[in-house]
């Protein structure tokens, strides 16, 4: 029997281990997308506790949490932090088959040196222990402990960026904090507080914005103020993957409709969103930014927990009609437009990946490898069986050696384990294809396969020009 998570975690055979304690184990973090707060960095916020920097803000220990019937106000709610984590610890044991378990024992062991499973049981010593550690430890001394190079931040159009030129123009710090342009609040017509967001757009470039094409304009007048900071790349959330032909008397129509406080059809929203979404496109092609399009979710589900407490607190789940079907005619828009930059297509529905990766196969070309990429298990599939699945069907399909690998999609400053988690399934799955003799047992073709994935690939596609 193999002790509870110890150095060879998840690495079932002799390949598997040299591949991560030689090679993957070495190499420093790219964390091209997350969601930390870039103030945090900037002013360098110290945690009082285990709780604020482990639990708060984390809606995936929320969720267990629920489900395993702790109450709300020790998870959101005003309770102290030791009861918060007393609560947590007491889920803990039931989570078996959960990444969250994974994750946080990587994160209590990498983090704080605690190797023995949290209960209920021992959760007063261990809040102890961490926060005492925690004590010599900063949001920039976390970054660094992990061997993190560079991130990629999640910010809005209507950001000034303030704090991420704080940390640039800092020479005490080496990490790259780069932003990443977020436009939905702008192309999501359809949800609630659309019209204000547009009127707060207007008041930012100056001048009132009354059609699509002016909304349009404006949000490409905001990326080039975003590339000015270094920004490389957008994302954009999207709960399905629409395409509607981007006629701009359908799509003005529907944007009239949003700012006097209708709710436009879907067949005119669709119109709107691949307009706006077909010339940021473009615009992101003539900068060489990278263009992530993240959908197929159902989000905040129970409107009255939403109300309380807002969108990302875990009221989200799969939506089994993501739209992947759409994908194809929205690159194919990105194409015949002059402007089809590099992708990366992320579907919260398992079923959707091999659509993705035969679909971005039709995309590729113009001499950049891996243009359209498929994201990484996201979300709800960032456990062992979703990475072995989804790096089985881009194999299958693609070509696996140029895929941009893990990302922590997290506002945690310990979440950076994730990275360890994926590079030991990673290396647990080629292991097994290199000793049932799918793959040549040459140690220099597989140390470049896998500091490419883990690393290489990463640091080429962003541009985050950093080095080893």
């Amino acid at each position: 029997m193999k002790p509870f998570m110890d150095q060879d975690f998840l690495l079932s055979t002799e390949t598997a281990k040299w591949l991560y304690h030689e090679v993957a184990e070495q190499l420093p973090i790219i964390d091209y997308h997350c969601h930390i707060n870039p103030q945090e960095i900037a002013e360098d916020r110290k945690f009082e506790n285990i709780s604020q920097v482990w639990l708060g803000g984390d809606h995936y220990k929320w969720r267990v949490m629920r489900a395993g019937g702790i109450s709300e106000d020790k998870i959101t709610g005003s309770v102290d932090d030791r009861e918060k984590f007393r609560a947590f610890a007491s889920v803990m044991p039931q989570l078996i088959g959960n990444p969250l378990y994974h994750w946080s024992h990587l994160e209590l062991q990498r983090g704080f040196g605690i190797t023995e499973p949290l209960t209920q049981d021992n959760a007063d010593e261990i809040y102890d222990r961490c926060n005492e550690i925690l004590k010599d430890y900063s949001a920039r001394q976390l970054m660094e402990k992990f061997h993190v190079k560079a991130i990629g931040t999640t910010d809005d159009p209507l950001d000034d960026l303030h704090w991420h030129e704080q940390i640039a123009a800092d020479p005490t710090f080496s990490i790259k904090v780069l932003p990443t342009f977020r436009p939905d609040k702008a192309i999501n017509i359809e949800k609630p507080g659309f019209d204000a967001y547009i009127q707060k757009l207007s008041e930012t470039v100056g001048r009132a914005l009354n059609t699509a094409e002016e909304v349009a304009e404006a949000l490409c007048e905001r990326i080039d103020y975003f590339d000015a900071r270094g920004c490389r790349g957008a994302d954009h959330g999207l709960d399905y993957c629409m395409y509607a032909e981007p006629d701009s008397k359908k799509a003005n129509k529907a944007f009239a409709e949003a700012l006097s406080g209708k709710r436009p059809s879907k067949k005119k929203a669709d119109a709107y969103k691949t307009l706006l979404t077909v010339a940021c496109a473009k615009k992101y092609a003539e900068l060489n930014w990278i263009m992530q399009i993240h959908f197929g979710c159902l989000r905040d589900n129970n409107k009255p927990q939403f109300a309380a407490l807002g969108p990302d607190t875990g009221y989200d789940a799969v939506n089994s009609q993501s739209g992947v079907e759409n994908v194809a005619p929205l690159l194919n828009a990105f194409a015949e437009n002059g402007g089809l930059p590099k992708v990366i297509l992320y579907s919260l529905n398992p079923a959707d990946n091999t659509a993705i990766a035969t679909i971005m196969a039709c995309f590729q070309g113009g001499g950049v490898a891996g243009k359209i990429q498929q994201g990484s298990a996201w979300w709800f599939n960032d456990n062992r069986p979703g990475m072995r699945q989804q790096l089985t069907d881009l194999a299958a399909n693609g070509v696996l050696g140029r895929f941009v690998g893990m990302l922590t999609d997290s506002r945690s400053f310990l979440s950076y384990t994730r990275h360890e988690y994926f590079r030991r399934v990673l290396c647990e799955l080629i292991g097994e294809w290199v000793e049932s003799g799918q793959y040549p047992n040459d140690k220099k073709l597989l140390t470049k396969l896998i500091e490419d994935l883990c690393y290489h690939n990463t640091n080429e596609y962003f541009r985050f020009d950093v080095s080893i």
